[in-house]
């Protein structure tokens, strides 16, 4: 028999879309109750995505810098890597956070299930715990944020590949790979081939279109295409169709490009196709898709506006940091019960791929603007004139896109050392209109990469 209880808002996953709406309302006096299979916090990015695989692509980083030791006049030998140790590492990173997660549980009013949520109809919902208890909950919001996992491509062979669940999940054993297939040229194949070759592998990446990191400015995928074929080979127009494994026990993964049948050997094949949402039992009972994204408006809300579902599952920015800062908006709007007026700006929202070197961007394109038919300015800022770059003899550029009659920033583009870090306050830029002329007074500290925002910004402001 179910235990049934009347609360002020349901949360189906405790994922950067979950947990940041639940204490919000928590704190502000509201019945809160959460369920997440995981059964603590950080959903994907914790269990098997951001926080580990950073984590071992630090390690792989760290490799790397006797590489550029002449360079700087030192002398020394490149470091073996133990890759049980990495993933050592990895688990203590995890295990840290999942142990500060369940203080943060404890100290608050939320009650926490750790099992899966079924939508019985629009208002309630029932948790089945891990030990099989039941619990039906009639719930004035419900929030669906139950995240998105990795797509697997319709190929025979397909459960041969690993993916990212496989390679950083807490207590990861898989062996090293020394000869690594990525399928996919998206940041989750780019990454992982980047830090594994830099860890002593062969790595191939297998892009079907024409190039990597599909969608995103070419001048972007060129450069970071460019620099990664150095040392990891990336095929294009590569149509894998399937993978199979050999009497030796090795795989070969066979791909079409243009118009011949290829094959490579391998012993560990990456399915990296992109991520798709996860849909809770009983969604659809509800209008909603059996599969696919969850629609919603800028304030997170479904076609229910008392059930919002922010993060991956609605598929417009599958980011953890956007997931989190989905999730506070939807916070507010069931706070100010709408009155709030806060939305998400999906625009201003950064990415970042984490390769060697890091490519991010934030905001419009050249294409996307002149698809709008805004007209634009733009300035580059190359790192060969760049100080710190120089250092270090490192590539790279700053591009900013600015909106040619107010001269507002609506764009920005980086490659090379330090774009994670220097993607943060353009998107703020962006966020805020910031004018060319705003970022050209700006004193920016000496002798670092962000002094380029200053030079491509006096290119057009002053």
């Amino acid at each position: 028999m179910a235990i049934e209880s009347d609360i002020d808002a349901m949360i189906l996953g405790a994922g950067g879309g979950g947990y940041p709406v639940a204490f919000r309302l928590a704190k502000n006096g509201q019945s809160v109750v959460m369920a997440d299979p995981i059964g603590n916090l950080g959903g994907h990015c914790l269990a098997e995505g951001c926080g580990p695989s950073k984590t071992v692509r630090e390690a792989s980083l760290a490799r790397t810098w006797p590489d550029k030791y002449p360079l700087l006049g030192l002398r020394g030998t490149k470091p073996d890597a133990d890759w049980r140790a990495i993933l050592a590492h990895k688990d203590r990173l995890q295990s840290s956070r999942y142990a500060q997660h369940r203080v943060q549980i404890e100290q608050s009013s939320i009650v926490f299930h750790k099992g899966r949520g079924r939508i019985v109809d629009e208002r309630t919902v029932e948790v089945t715990t891990e030990e099989g208890k039941l619990y039906r909950y009639h719930a004035k919001h419900l929030i669906v944020a139950t995240g998105s996992r990795p797509h697997i491509l319709p190929i025979p062979g397909a459960e041969l590949a690993l993916t990212s669940h496989d390679f950083f999940r807490l207590g990861a054993d898989l062996p090293f790979p020394r000869r690594l297939v990525a399928i996919g040229g998206g940041y989750i194949g780019l990454e992982i081939a980047s830090m594994l070759q830099n860890l002593g592998a062969e790595a191939t990446v297998l892009e079907v279109t024409d190039q990597i990191l599909p969608g995103v400015d070419a001048e972007i995928a060129s450069f970071l295409h460019n620099a990664l074929a150095r040392r990891i080979r990336i095929p294009v127009h590569a149509k894998v169709t399937a993978i199979e494994r050999g009497m030796t026990g090795d795989l070969r993964v066979h791909y079409e490009q243009a118009g011949e049948t290829k094959s490579i050997e391998t012993d560990c094949v990456l399915m990296a196709t992109g991520r798709e949402p996860v849909l809770p039992e009983g969604l659809s009972t509800l209008g909603f898709p059996t599969e696919g994204k969850i629609g919603v408006d800028d304030r997170l809300r479904t076609q229910h506006p008392h059930i919002y579902a922010p993060g991956d599952v609605n598929g417009r920015s599958m980011l953890f940091h956007s997931a989190v800062y989905q999730s506070l908006v939807a916070a507010e709007d069931i706070l100010s019960e709408g009155r709030s007026g806060k939305t998400v700006d999906f625009e201003s929202i950064p990415f970042t791929v984490f390769t060697e070197p890091e490519v991010a961007w934030v905001g419009q394109t050249e294409a996307e603007a002149t698809a709008r038919n805004v007209a634009t300015v733009t300035s580059t800022y190359s790192y060969r004139k760049d100080t710190r770059a120089q250092i270090f003899d490192e590539d790279g550029f700053i591009k900013l896109l600015f909106e040619k009659e107010a001269c507002r920033l609506i764009g920005a583009q980086i490659a090379g050392i330090e774009a994670a870090q220097l993607i943060a306050p353009l998107a703020l830029a962006v966020r805020g209109g910031t004018t060319a002329a705003t970022l050209s007074y700006m004193a920016f500290p000496h002798p670092m990469i962000s002094e380029g925002i200053n030079h491509a910004a006096r290119a057009v402001g002053l």
